[in-house]
């Protein structure tokens, strides 16, 4: 036998040597830290842009009840509460109600104050603005025309 023999590496080796998955587990840590921060932002923005659609989408309801109840209907804006309420405006009897306070945003008081009436017709009494914040600070805009239009931006 001669001595080259014993000195041939084994080929036969398969696995990762120590400073191979100490540089994996470098890269993914800097990968990890890199996208936390977009990927808490990303979530923020969803849940904001999914509660500003729900409110949106009772407001709708709420306009369309008016007209096909034919009476009015009162969306009451509870910032304490952290609610919406939404009431027959001229009983006061309570429809349904809608809570926020875990969702993480916070609404501004709407723009023509804490109520928004819709009549029969579908109008809403007043022209109304509503800023929803995210925990970052981001706003989406909900608007209610004279017309009882609902949109957003």
């Amino acid at each position: 036998m001669s001595s080259a023999y014993f000195l041939k590496p084994n080929t036969h080796e398969h696995g990762a040597s120590l400073t191979e998955m100490l540089t994996v587990m470098v890269i993914l840590a800097l990968v990890a830290a890199l996208a936390g921060p977009s990927y808490r932002a990303t979530i923020a923005r969803a849940q904001a842009r999914s509660v500003a659609a729900e409110i949106a989408s009772e407001l709708r309801l709420t306009r369309q009840l008016a007209m096909s109840r034919r009476e009015r209907l009162l969306v009451q804006f509870d910032q304490s509460r952290q609610s919406l309420t939404f009431m027959r405006a001229d009983s006061g009897d309570v429809l349904d109600e809608y809570h926020y306070a875990d969702k993480g945003v916070v609404l501004d008081v709407p723009s023509a104050g804490p109520n928004v009436l819709f009549y029969p017709s579908g109008r809403s009494a007043t022209a109304t603005t509503i800023a929803i914040l995210d925990h970052m600070g981001r706003r989406i805009t909900l608007t209610v025309s004279i017309t009882g239009r609902v949109s957003l931006s």
